[in-house]
């Protein structure tokens, strides 16, 4: 996810999510050990009360393009992305998606569903390519998008959506919103999933660089949500792209865990 700091009607421009890859090794990833961690719910990893295993850390390459300039220089828009918003009429909270598609899998359906439902706002950069779509990675902290950063300053909450490593159902919850990052945290906690105590450095998007603090209050929400929390959200625990795609494969951890993130926030 993102790296160094981890990243108007209503017109939908949808598109089918290329091949989705599997998390890749992303960021210092390492699960913080607590003393106690919520006891074992369906949702949740299983863990002895209030403990998170730690995972290992791990370092992912560097991102190939610096901005998003240079990435739609030498990558084509409709064939290797896409670029997807709606804002609703009033809207103050929007969803976004910077590594969607087939970068972080599922956080479009994620940022999507959960717009929809709260009639918030929504962007997802959403990467279609057949292959290598981590080569369209743009940190966070780097992420200029110019229809991105548009929708973004219009609202006064964010919630950026993406996916971390780890086989642990864990969130990592980081931004500079920290009033929203700690209802969010009480949320989920209460619908039974596991919200690590600390969060590593390289999630922690504390940047004001950061697209997610980009808002009118100048602080947002970062979402990062393991491999293993994820796999939960669709039956089999499957996040290729025809899979994903499809909400009839959406488990109940994907309705409750979105419908907790939005319980949290202004106006749902």
């Amino acid at each position: 996810m993102p790296g160094t700091g981890a990243r108007i009607g209503a017109v939908l421009l949808v598109s089918g999510l290329a091949p989705a890859l599997t998390a890749a090794p992303a960021h210092p990833h390492g699960t913080p050990a607590h003393p106690h961690a919520a006891p074992a719910h369906p949702h949740a990893a299983p863990a002895h009360p209030h403990v998170t295993p730690a995972e290992p850390a791990r370092t992912r390459p560097a991102d190939k393009y610096t901005g998003y300039a240079q990435l739609a220089a030498h990558e084509t828009e409709g064939r290797d992305y896409r670029r997807e918003q709606r804002f609703p009429r009033g809207a103050r909270v929007a969803h976004i998606a910077v590594h969607g598609g087939a970068i972080e899998p599922p956080t479009t359906q994620l940022a999507n569903h959960s717009a929809r439902v709260g009639r918030h706002a929504y962007y997802s950069f959403t990467a279609v390519k057949a292959s290598g779509n981590r080569d369209l990675h743009i940190t966070a902290d780097r992420f200029d998008e110019p229809k991105a950063r548009a929708l973004v300053s219009r609202v006064d909450y964010t919630v950026a959506w993406h996916g971390a490593a780890g086989s642990r159902a864990t969130t990592y919850i980081g931004g500079r919103d920290t009033a929203l990052i700690r209802k969010i945290a009480a949320e989920l906690r209460a619908a039974g999933f596991n919200v690590a105590r600390s969060v590593p450095a390289g999630l922690r998007g504390r940047s004001p660089d950061n697209i997610t603090n980009k808002n009118r209050r100048g602080r947002g929400v970062q979402l990062e949500i393991s491999l293993g929390q994820r796999k939960r959200f669709f039956a089999g625990g499957r996040l290729d792209r025809a899979w994903i795609g499809d909400p009839a494969n959406r488990t109940g951890a994907f309705r409750a865990y979105t419908a907790a993130v939005n319980r949290a926030l202004p106006g749902s």
